[in-house]
């Protein structure tokens, strides 16, 4: 039934684009019905495929090859449900149910429009993405094979990494909603090359979608550091890997769009800057999934050796150069309807803001690349590591919150000393005073400093925008939080969030301790002002967990349990941390080794990470999500500046 739904699916993606460009070509509505109505026929049937494999896991048909490999009869009902996504196959069977979830609620929301060539033709390029990820779940990639012979009476069940963490059910989620999302906003993207709609109009038709995807890109990529962190016993939640790198790059590009798109929207700039933006988020998610499916790296975070490599890194050519092809087809009707008239304006900030995201992005994909493409080339194997990423990622972040400060403040068009001084005055004296308190608590560090400096300024930069938000929203009779609802206020809320997390990032990696302890049972050991008393060992036991764990308390509070665990009978252990958290300070205990067997009087070995501020990083994950949801909502309406392209075929009428 799964096999036969996606095959369904399939069918009436192709269906849907034909019958759209035939509607398209010969103006008749029924067609255009036809191709509007397979959207939710596509989603249907996915679903269908979706509960198949589910019933599968849940129910251990071992007879499918797919949950043979990443099933068990010991794995919990939790991680059942989330080996859908534990593996190759059923992760891009995610990426199509995401997909055609988006592509229905497209045509949900523009269903009084279908007969506007514009939006068929973003549905027609949505639909070609869908046939791609469809095709492969169809033939090289479907989850549903069936295992010739008699099939194993038990699995192998999934990895240790996803079955020991709740991350597990929201990280992967989170980040293919943010993945498959920006190709609703590249869908536009295009289709106003290929209609010639090359106005504003589409940029606030997208802007929730591209505002959605962002946000769980974001909170995705806190989810997967948090995991990191809590599971991986390394003490850290950023290691530069290429998985990582691969989900970072489109965030940067993403965020730059989010930027400059405030420019074409208020003053009609950046048209090709962009729509070339957005073609290269999509593009870099394609990538993404490439280096992580196609077995060319190797990494806790990446999947096994496949053969979608070629046929994946092929999609992504194509889309990359039809994007090209495109801008420059077009580059007629491309020119702005406005300029900068000065460096010191909002719009002169976002284009500065616009050049150090891109040119962050380019480093982190040569760094992630280079070795890859030696490799290929000189069959020589070198690595690009930490070192290299840091060396780039503090100038521009400290930059990047210098910006963050100052570009609320400055109007558009041009500004004077006067209204920059007022505005920024409250600010600079935060920052100043944030600078004295950390000189006077003991912080030393030129990047530390300039960081938490910076991270004032732009903090009162965006409490003081609020604060103005909520005067405002009181003097029209509106609640504060109805206030915060909009672009502006909701991006403030992001950049707190941005804040906390640049904070906490370079308190933890500037002001870390670590040691090891060895701690005989009973007795207590010091580090770092924090004292550590062994109690003795526990046995772990459950279904399909095996092992032990230390008892150890903690500053004479509660008691925490780092250990070594093996699941699903595998003789491998793996390791367990345990986190004693708090708004100052984390102790990250992660145990180096356990005895064979209990009662025992081993003395816990244990590796101690004692690192301030790690939990605004998870607090400023939330706040952006937060932040990035309120700008979804719409504020007070602004007239546009010019008639919205979207509503007018005639653009060289709209454009006299």
């Amino acid at each position: 039934m799964g096999h036969l739904s996606l095959l369904l699916a399939f069918v009436s993606a192709v269906i849907g684009v034909l019958a759209l460009l035939a509607s398209f070509y010969k103006q008749n509505s029924t067609l255009g019905r036809i191709g509007y109505l397979q959207t939710y026929v596509v989603l249907v049937l996915v679903i269908v495929a979706v509960f198949a494999m589910e019933q599968a896991l849940i129910s251990h048909n071992f007879t499918i090859a797919y949950v043979a490999n990443n099933n068990s009869r010991q794995t919990p009902l939790l991680y059942s449900v989330t080996g859908l996504w534990s593996a190759l196959q059923g992760s891009i069977l995610l990426w199509v149910l995401i997909l055609a979830g988006y592509i229905a609620a497209v045509a949900f929301i523009f269903r009084k429009k279908m007969s506007d060539n514009f939006i068929k033709t973003a549905l027609v390029v949505s639909f070609a993405v869908a046939i791609f990820f469809l095709a492969l779940v169809v033939w090289p990639a479907s989850p549903f094979t069936v295992i010739a012979g008699k099939p194993p009476t038990d699995g192998i069940g999934p990895n240790p990494l996803l079955q020991d963490n709740l991350l597990v059910a929201f990280h992967p989620v989170l980040l293919y909603l943010g993945f498959v999302g920006f190709t609703i906003p590249f869908a536009f993207a295009i289709a106003s090359l290929i209609t010639k709609r090359v106005g504003e109009g589409w940029l606030a038709e997208t802007k929730r979608f591209t505002l959605v995807a962002w946000a769980c890109l974001s909170i995705g990529i806190v989810l997967g550091a948090w995991w990191s962190y809590q599971t991986l016993g390394w003490g850290g939640f950023w290691g530069w890997d290429p998985v990582e790198n691969a989900a970072l790059l489109p965030w940067l590009t993403g965020t730059a769009y989010l930027h400059s798109a405030m420019a074409q929207d208020r003053r009609g700039l950046l048209r090709v800057w962009n729509l070339s933006l957005l073609i290269a988020t999509f593009s870099l998610t394609i990538l993404g999934t490439f280096l992580t499916r196609s077995g060319v790296i190797v990494s806790v975070h990446a999947f096994s050796q496949s053969t979608l490599g070629p046929v994946l890194l092929a999609f992504f050519a194509f889309v990359t150069a039809s994007g090209i092809f495109l801008i420059a087809w077009r580059g007629d009707v491309l020119s702005a309807s406005g300029s900068i008239d000065a460096p010191w304006s909002r719009e002169g900030a976002f284009l500065l803001n616009n050049l150090l995201f891109a040119a962050f992005a380019c480093i982190v994909l040569m760094g992630t690349l280079f070795p890859l493409l030696v490799q290929a080339l000189n069959n020589q194997s070198i690595s690009i590591g930490a070192p290299f990423f840091d060396a780039f990622s503090a100038p521009i972040g400290l930059c990047l919150l210098f910006l963050m400060a100052v570009a609320p403040a400055l109007p558009w068009r041009k500004t004077n000393a006067a209204t920059l001084r007022s505005r920024l005055l409250f600010p600079v004296w935060a920052a100043f005073a944030v600078l004295l308190i950390c000189v006077l608590a003991g912080a030393r560090g030129f990047t530390p400093l300039c960081a938490f400096t910076l991270g004032a300024f732009a903090a009162a930069a965006a409490l003081r925008q609020i604060f103005l938000a909520s005067l405002a929203a009181r003097k029209r009779g509106r609640s504060f939080y109805r206030g915060l609802m909009g672009r502006t206020n909701g991006g403030m809320v992001v950049h707190l969030g941005v804040v906390a997390i640049a904070v906490a990032l370079a308190a933890a990696t500037s002001y870390a301790h670590r040691t090891q302890l060895s701690i005989p049972q009973g007795q207590t050991a010091h580090f770092d002002r924090h004292s550590f008393m062994f109690m003795g060992w526990e046995k772990i036991a459950t279904p399909s967990e095996n092992g032990v764990e230390g008892l150890v308390k903690i500053d004479g509070g509660g008691i925490f349990k780092p250990g070594v665990a093996s699941f699903n009978g595998n003789q491998q252990g793996t390791g367990i941390p345990s986190i004693d958290s708090s708004v100052s300070d984390d102790v990250y205990l992660s145990l180096a080794s356990g005895p064979a067997s209990l009662p025992s009087k081993q003395p816990l070995v244990v590796e101690v990470y004692v690192q301030p501020l790690v939990m605004w990083m998870w607090v400023g994950g939330a706040m952006i999500f937060c932040g990035a949801l309120l700008a979804a909502f719409p504020g007070k309406r602004r007239k546009p500046t010019e008639p919205s392209s979207l509503y007018y075929p005639d653009l060289a009428k709209v454009q006299k």
